[in-house]
């Protein structure tokens, strides 16, 4: 079982002119946007929200989190969607925080 993934940061790299237009924010901070992470902790931005295995009853993994894009792909206000794994069965579960 794996306890934690080392922390890997995802830099976003946008293709495409719809893309590079989509990122960022107008009002936002600067790192909003890019705190995309596999791995490591979790930047929450509320209390903790671990989940637990339904399953198995194991405390999930943390395997990763995603920010809010942009203006126009924005998470409730500027929030971040965490992704958990159990490794015992392979569920995931997704929580959603915005501050």
């Amino acid at each position: 079982m794996t306890d934690r993934i080392p922390e890997i940061p995802l830099v976003p790299n946008p293709q495409t002119a719809d893309a590079k237009r989509a990122v960022g924010f107008e009002w936002s901070e600067l790192k909003a946007g890019y705190r995309h992470q596999l791995g490591g902790e979790p930047d929450w931005v509320q209390d903790p929200d671990v989940p637990t295995c339904k399953s198995s009853g194991e405390v999930m993994t943390f395997y990763g989190q995603f920010d809010s894009i942009g203006d126009d792909y924005i998470l409730a206000d500027v929030g971040l969607i965490y992704v958990f794994v159990c490794f015992g069965c392979f569920t995931t579960e997704a929580v959603l925080q915005s501050s």
